[in-house]
């Protein structure tokens, strides 16, 4: 099958010099048993590679699976993978199959196998070591016989480096890479990919298809792309859908690219594939946050409270670092009990007083909340909230993964 015979059976556009180089490798790899490792950024078209090297290959009769490690529950991986006994475990109340059972003699595609469990990788390094595995709950090895496709877009030499990937079997999966191009650096097939996508929605929704002004085509192509070709695709869509007029113009275009005129500078992203260990941030860096500015709020507490006591006419008015390390000393005195916690008791409730022209005669005081998990809650619907919904970017700017988002947002039932 030529290149040109595998592009338009798969649906590939474009004719980028990397793109049509990956196609290549894989069409020259598929006859062989080799395990093989598709690295790109989300969106890229990663899907499509493992198809192709199953149906070039002598296994294209035999069952293929494409399996999303990243969506399966890490307490269940290992049986849908490896199959599981009759009672093996709580709500197993028969023997089942696992993946590598099912797809004897074919091809399984470990999508996202950068997420799974340590425990589940090194049951995976034997099978593609020996072909062997065993299922959960019993003590007899099976043998399989598959060819193994995986695909990725975290950076496997921070993953291994925190320790939460094997070396070993990262050897083991990257026989042969693959590297997809990102839609940003295909720049000749993005107008391309465009009058595609609009062409196909018209199809689809019985009316003419969108056509770009050349400003707006230029925009298009000097856009980030931090969604690639999956991005490029949905909002090819909403814009067949929502404007009434068939030719669409700079103006028109800008209302689908999100922080169009950030994303044209060169700056720092988040890159899966850069070198630095400091790409992915964690849980901890969020709470760090949260107390940062916990702090902040305390000290602009206390200067407040200085104020008022000293008698100005505006509390809000800043004041010296001096009297505001004082600020909490000095109202203590002067009052005989406390009611700012110290650095160390942050689960108590902080009472702040509202201030009049009697401020002193006849103190109000109102509780606010020092809890973590209530100021944790209000930052991600603020982040939220300013995003317009969009998980991606609020991720982003609350400095967590998006996947840490998600849990959140189910963990405390947050409406976005």
């Amino acid at each position: 099958m030529t290149l040109q015979d595998i592009k338009q059976r798969f649906g590939i556009i474009g004719s980028n010099a990397v793109l049509e180089r990956s196609i290549d490798i894989a069409r020259q790899v598929a006859p062989t048993d080799l395990s093989v490792l598709i690295n790109g950024e989300s969106g890229t078209g990663k899907e499509v590679f493992p198809q192709i090297i199953h149906q070039n290959s002598a296994r294209k009769h035999g069952q293929y699976i494409a399996v999303n490690c990243g969506a399966i529950p890490e307490g269940t991986i290992d049986s849908e993978l490896f199959g599981h006994e009759k009672g093996s475990f709580t709500g197993a109340h028969e023997a089942r199959k696992g993946y590598f059972e099912v797809a004897d003699g074919g091809t399984i595609f470990l999508d996202e196998v950068g997420e799974l469990p340590l425990s589940t990788q090194a049951r995976l390094l034997r099978v593609l070591e020996t072909g062997e595995y065993i299922k959960v709950g019993s003590s007899k090895v099976l043998k399989t016989n598959v060819r193994v496709v995986a695909a990725t877009n975290i950076n496997f030499n921070v993953a291994i480096e925190k320790g939460k990937f094997r070396e070993d079997l990262y050897y083991r999966l990257n026989t042969v890479p693959i590297n997809l191009p990102p839609l940003r650096d295909r720049k000749d097939d993005i107008a391309l990919l465009f009058r595609k996508f609009a062409n196909d929605f018209a199809t689809k929704y019985r009316m003419p298809s969108v056509k770009l002004n050349p400003d707006a085509e230029q925009a298009l192509i000097n856009y980030y792309w931090p969604g690639n070709i999956r991005q490029l695709k949905n909002i090819t869509e909403q814009i067949s859908i929502i404007e009434k007029d068939r030719e669409i113009t700079l103006e028109g275009l800008l209302q689908y690219l999100p922080n169009y005129q950030t994303n044209k500078l060169p700056a720092l992203t988040n890159n899966p594939f850069s070198n630095s260990s400091s790409t992915e941030l964690n849980e901890r860096d969020l709470l760090y946050k949260v107390l940062f500015d916990m702090k902040k709020e305390m000290n602009d507490l206390k200067q407040v409270v200085h104020n008022m006591m000293k008698g100005v006419s505006n509390p809000l008015n800043s004041m010296d670092e001096s009297s505001l390390q004082n600020t909490d000393q000095l109202f203590r005195a002067e009052n005989n009990f406390s009611v700012l916690p110290t650095n160390r008791d942050l689960t108590v409730h902080n009472p702040i007083i509202v201030s009049d022209k009697n401020a002193y005669a006849q103190p109000i005081f109102v509780e606010e909340s020092l809890s973590l998990q209530d100021k944790e809650i209000d930052m991600i619907k603020k982040a939220l909230k300013k995003h317009k919904g969009k998980r991606k970017y609020a991720s982003k700017e609350l400095g967590i993964s998006e996947r840490t988002l998600y849990r959140k947002i189910n963990e405390y039932h947050i409406e976005d």
